[in-house]
């Protein structure tokens, strides 16, 4: 487990009377439909990037709003006001988390180590303030259900440019930084910018990924920051100094180089830690791949180093020097030294070949980049035109100069090239919808499209460039995230992350035949093997819950008898693999409760999200047909968090209900036909119960979902429910159980014709 040290990072880039020498980051912030995505959420999650520890000229927030809702601009104007008042309350009395709806929902001791006199009040008083701000974005989002005829307008009288959600122009604007980015205390804020990319019908716009990279041009062309953060709407900073976290890391001076980026662990609100079924993978599954070439990336909380997603090689480690053999005297010309020498010769002459071949064509790189600076600072229109003619870069970044001529000032550099005004004009040209049309952008640039599960093809790539990530987990969890609050959305974003493991199996991309040759090593490989062919274990997963059901009605055993060798082999493996998973406990500090949880939701999503998605990703890839992206709406309720288990139906539930109720109707059955034969016919079916039971137990919360809330199972589990009984009421009288069953002699034809 890695550990950083605060001090010392600050001791060696923030000495007193100097200004910071930490590095620029740039956060961006995904929002796509308000309505199923509250403002309120979003504006938590910009309040506290605004409220970090870390100097307020280094930070840069980027709001990405891809549904151009207007109500999202709104209230994003709202969040500047109340920013003003509440960066300053939070830094002056040092509260965490600087998110204000999950600051005043603490229920603990506001009052522990805070010792102003004054806090008691300003803590009031900024509380008021909250609740008002709170209800101003809830009378927003009221006021946007009702849409008029002509569309929304803005406070000028002119139309709200994004009416129309599939076809609009690129939108920015900047709330915080160059002008009025100041609080009530008159000191500087963070920058914050609004970015609604352009949509037109017939283009791909590639979703949350291209998003993204849309993000990554308009922050290169504005800041620049050398390091980037990318974080979902609900996605809050629940440790202020979670950026510095990660530059312990980046700016380290002897690894932070070839780290491409640090992955935080994701923590749940709103549910309770012992229910979150994801504590297995990022406490065990984790922390093993660190000790190899890094984590994977799984989307958000993830702080990424800006040459790394520009498609760049990982820095290579300087080889030490080899070592000579001195024991022989210089005269000494013996046949196998001179061949040896002869050998080196030739080895050096091709080593040096190649190097005065990639030295001319970084050379040859390097001229055009500074042919780029040049025009920034004195060029022509003619200069320009040149400049963007030149293949190599408009082939891979665009034709844009200034982004091209930024791609190459990597250490926090921003470009000087005019006022705000034209630095905008540039930030919208990058945003169009043809910017991407014959570049690298998506293939080797930016975040990788190509899957819904854009984050595992970024990763991926970058760990073929040869870079390594770390995995991060400070004492105080760095981010929470509001999590999907029953079982059902929770399917529904396992059923994407499947979804996109298929897509990337079926691609040029797998792991089983992509990026060798390059920095990838191999148990690195099989750790990326592992994430895109998980789906396929759903089918046998699928038909070991149905044999169970299967055995108690056909009388059948699920295991064959097995000798003495043959058992001894089961119960030698049955134990390692029951050792390995306490020592993965053990180590990792996931507890019983939290070992259980994740079996439980493994057994649900492997029989329904990712059994559904074998096929889909088969059908979708083979047919060509888009599915769509589904989005989990976490939209607060009027009633506080209900159960994990609380049931919403999807078609995700089908399979597993009717796995349940098979199940069940076995057991009864089984004990029934045990009760019919006698006393001789429990000790086979004890094993056979054993089997069903524990398939019951693993689907479990199903039942919960089901007969726990009175009069509000969905109609179509009632309706699955009474198909299935009647099925297999019919198959019960068809096997007839109670009838004796003959034990007389088997009688045979002689050949003889008796009449």
């Amino acid at each position: 487990m890695r550990e950083t040290y605060l001090d010392r990072l600050s001791l060696r880039y923030e000495k007193e009377g100097k200004a910071s020498q930490l590095s620029p980051i740039d956060i961006f912030v995904i929002t796509v439909d308000p309505l199923k995505e509250p403002p309120l959420v979003t504006a938590n999650s910009v309040l506290s990037i605004l409220a970090m520890d870390y100097p307020a000229e280094k930070v840069s927030c980027y709001v990405s709003d891809d549904g151009a809702a207007m109500l999202t601009f709104e209230a994003l104007s709202e969040t500047c006001e109340f920013a003003k008042k509440w960066v300053p309350f939070c830094k002056k009395f040092s509260i965490e988390p600087r998110a204000p709806e999950w600051y005043f929902a603490e229920k603990i001791s506001y009052l522990n180590d805070k010792v102003h006199p004054s806090f008691v009040k300003e803590r009031r008083a900024m509380k008021r303030e909250y609740e008002e701000f709170r209800v101003r974005i809830n009378s927003l989002v009221a006021k946007s259900r009702k849409v008029p005829e002509e569309g929304w307008t803005m406070q000028d009288g002119t139309p709200w440019p994004g009416n129309n959600v599939r076809d609009h122009p690129g939108m920015i604007q900047v709330f915080l930084g160059e002008t009025g980015g100041y609080d009530m205390d008159g000191k500087e804020l963070p920058r914050l910018v609004y970015v609604s990319r352009e949509k037109k019908p017939n283009f791909n716009h590639h979703k949350k990924a291209g998003a993204l990279n849309a993000l990554a041009r308009v922050s290169a062309v504005l800041s620049n920051a050398p390091f980037v953060l990318n974080l979902d709407y609900d996605h809050y900073i629940n440790n202020s100094k979670v950026v510095r976290d990660a530059m312990c890391f980046m700016m380290d001076p002897v690894v932070g180089k070839r780290v491409s980026y640090v992955q935080f662990s994701q923590r749940f609100d709103g549910i309770e830690q012992h229910a979150n079924q994801t504590n297995g993978f990022f406490d065990i599954n984790m922390k093993g791949l660190d000790g190899i070439q890094g984590p994977t990336y799984v989307g958000t909380q993830c702080v990424f180093r800006r040459q790394a997603l520009y498609g760049f090689d990982s820095p290579r480690k300087k080889k030490p020097p080899t070592k000579t053999c001195n024991c022989w005297p210089k005269w000494c010309c013996c046949g196998c030294c001179f061949m040896g020498n002869k050998k080196k010769k030739k080895l050096k002459k091709q080593k040096f070949e190649i190097m005065e071949n990639s030295h001319s064509k970084v050379h040859s790189e390097s001229s055009a980049v500074e042919g780029v600076l040049n025009y920034i600072e004195n060029g022509t229109e003619d200069e320009k035109l040149a400049q963007i003619s030149n293949p190599k870069f408009a082939k891979k970044f665009g034709q844009s100069p200034i982004f091209v001529a930024s791609t190459q000032l990597l250490d926090g550099e921003t470009l000087k090239h005019g006022n705000l005004a034209s630095q905008l004009t540039e930030a919208i040209h990058v945003i169009s919808c043809g910017y991407e049309e014959k570049t690298e952008w998506g293939k080797e640039v930016g975040w990788i499209y190509g899957s819904v599960t854009e984050d595992i093809l970024t990763g991926f790539k970058m760990h073929c460039h040869g870079w390594r990530s770390i995995y991060s987990i400070p004492q105080r969890p760095g981010f929470k995230v509001s999590s999907p609050r029953n079982l059902s959305s929770g399917l529904q974003q396992v059923f994407q992350w499947a979804l996109g493991s298929m897509e990337i199996f079926m691609s040029k991309h797998c792991p089983l035949w992509y990026g060798y040759g390059g920095g990838l090593k191999w148990l690195q490989r099989i750790s990326y093997i592992n994430a895109i062919v998980y789906p396929w274990t759903s089918i046998p997963l699928v038909v070991y819950c149905t044999l169970p059901a299967v055995c108690l009605l056909t009388g059948k055993f699920i295991i064959p008898e097995l000798s003495n060798t043959a058992g001894m082999w089961f119960v030698s493996l049955f134990f390692c693999i029951f050792t390995t998973s306490l020592l993965e406990m053990r180590w990792s500090g996931v507890t019983i409760d939290e070992w259980w949880r994740n079996e439980q939701f493994w057994v649900i999503g492997g029989v329904s999200a990712h059994f559904v998605a074998v096929f889909l990703g088969m059908f979708k890839v083979l047919a060509g047909v888009n599915t769509n992206f589904i989005v989990t709406s976490r939209e607060d309720d009027e009633k506080e968090h209900s159960d994990m288990f609380a049931l919403n139906w999807t078609t995700l539930l089908i399979i597993p209900t009717t796995l349940l109720i098979l199940n069940i109707i076995a057991v009864v059955a089984g004990v029934s036909n045990a009760i019919n034969i006698g006393f001789e016919a429990w000790g086979p079916l004890l094993g056979k119960l054993l089997f069903s039971f524990w398939v019951i137990l693993h689907l479990y919360p199903f039942l919960k979902g089901m007969v726990g809330r009175h009069n509000r199972t969905p109609t179509i589990v009632i309706v699955w429910a009474i198909l299935l009984a009647t099925f297999f009421s019919v198959l019960w009288v068809k096997i007839d159980p109670f009838l004796p069953k003959s034990s007389g002699p088997v009688l045979e034809e002689c050949g003889l014709d008796c009449n």
